[in-house]
């Protein structure tokens, strides 16, 4: 348990764990039409980022992490997306957990990491199971989609409302569960994010005790047992700014790596090929070539500066010793939207300007136009809903959504 922090002579900074992160990313880059062939992230690149202790990044200590706040995670997200988003979005929430699970009782955290593992662990949110309360624990029971990353996961967290019995009354919670206690129902077969393996997993009656439970309430206000035991503030952070923000950067590192493979392919001396107009000129040359590259990079840069300025922002607020309130939670929702919408947005111009290249299903650009696409679909992510909110909060109504 412990003994694995005090073994180690030194850990590794911030900036190395980004640096392993950007080391990999040619071999990421080499993988991912065989990814979206296979349906499912390379098994190659997962024991990559176990060997980079990227899985170690915002863990406890005591548990041999790093503790990093939700700043360095993100730079590892956004370089490990920006090579492939469907490795990213995998990675991505396996590296978070090193927070998210860190909510839950310390019993659970020793059962996940006391052995001085790396486990994965995927998660679905939707509340679409039932718990029924039993001696010492829930009897869970249900059917959940996009089960990323499951078929390399030893843990599934899954979102049900407990049925106490009570008419009108419904309250969620996670419910952590062995990979042995699922059943995973192999029915991922997408144009976006297709190398995620996000499959649909079911429960049939499964008993969950208790220390294997976690309350949404206590999760979106960061007042879970898990913040309550752990010195360090950064496991105060309030559940959505910190997963949802992880989820964001996946779209936003697909549209850097687009904009950088975009760079590549003008500058690589490309010409057009038209019979009439424009034919045997470099595509350099070209003004609206010009004007959606500056386009693409100016939301790209906005992008970034939004999702890193925000988490950086919370981080100090938990370490100054400030509450981060509901209007703070909810401004960070609505970035996190936006710059998913700016991603998007960037991506679709890219896309746009490659011509019949860009129909390829090889050509990176477009495979990060239907990744980032894909990755405005999540609920969570989902520009129309999380704005709403936003706007229901500032009129002083009750906001509707995640938060």
């Amino acid at each position: 348990m412990a003994s694995a922090a005090v073994r180690r002579v030194s850990i590794p900074s911030p900036d190395e764990l980004v640096a392993r992160a950007q080391a990999m990313a040619p071999e990421i880059r080499e993988l991912a039409e065989e990814g979206e062939r296979e349906r499912n992230v390379s098994q190659r690149i997962i024991d990559r980022v176990r060997e980079a202790e990227l899985l170690r990044t915002c863990r406890p200590a005591e548990f041999g992490g790093f503790e990093y706040d939700g700043e360095t995670a993100l730079r590892i997200a956004l370089a490990i997306s920006a090579a492939d988003a469907s490795t990213g979005w995998a990675v991505n929430n396996a590296v978070s957990n090193g927070r998210s699970l860190a909510h839950f009782p310390i019993e659970t955290q020793r059962e996940i990491w006391g052995g001085g593992e790396d486990p994965f662990a995927c998660a679905c949110f939707a509340p679409t199971g039932t718990a029924r309360p039993a001696d010492g624990g829930y009897v869970l029971s249900g059917r959940w989609s996009f089960a990323s990353g499951i078929d390399r996961s030893s843990w599934v967290k899954l979102g049900a409302f407990i049925d106490e019995g009570t008419p009108g009354r419904r309250e969620g919670a996670f419910f952590l569960l062995p990979i042995e206690d699922v059943e995973v129902i192999d029915n991922w077969f997408v144009c976006g994010l297709a190398a995620t393996g996000s499959k649909d997993v079911a429960v049939h009656d499964k008993f969950v005790p208790l220390r294997r439970v976690l309350m949404f309430s206590d999760a979106r206000a960061g007042t879970t047992p898990g913040a309550k035991y752990h010195q360090n503030p950064n496991y105060k952070m309030p559940l959505l700014i910190h997963g949802a923000s992880m989820l964001a950067s996946t779209a936003v590192g697909a549209a850097r790596g687009a904009l950088t493979d975009f760079h590549e392919m003008v500058m690589g001396g490309r010409k057009t090929r038209g019979a009439l107009a424009g034919g045997q000129l470099a595509m350099a040359e070209f003004a609206t070539v010009q004007l959606r590259y500056a386009d693409a990079a100016a939301q790209v840069e906005a992008a970034e500066r939004i999702l890193l300025g925000d988490m950086r922002e919370m981080t100090q607020k938990l370490y100054d010793g400030e509450e981060i309130t509901v209007a703070d939670r909810i401004r960070c929702r609505r970035d996190q939207a936006f710059v998913t919408k700016l991603a998007v947005q960037a991506v679709e111009t890219l896309n746009a300007a490659t011509g019949g290249y860009g129909l390829q299903l090889s050509n990176p650009i477009q495979r990060a136009w239907r990744d980032a696409n894909a990755v405005a679909r999540h609920v969570s992510l989902n520009w129309d809903a999380v704005g709403t909110m936003y706007g229901q909060h500032s009129f002083g109504l009750e906001p509707r959504g995640q938060y």
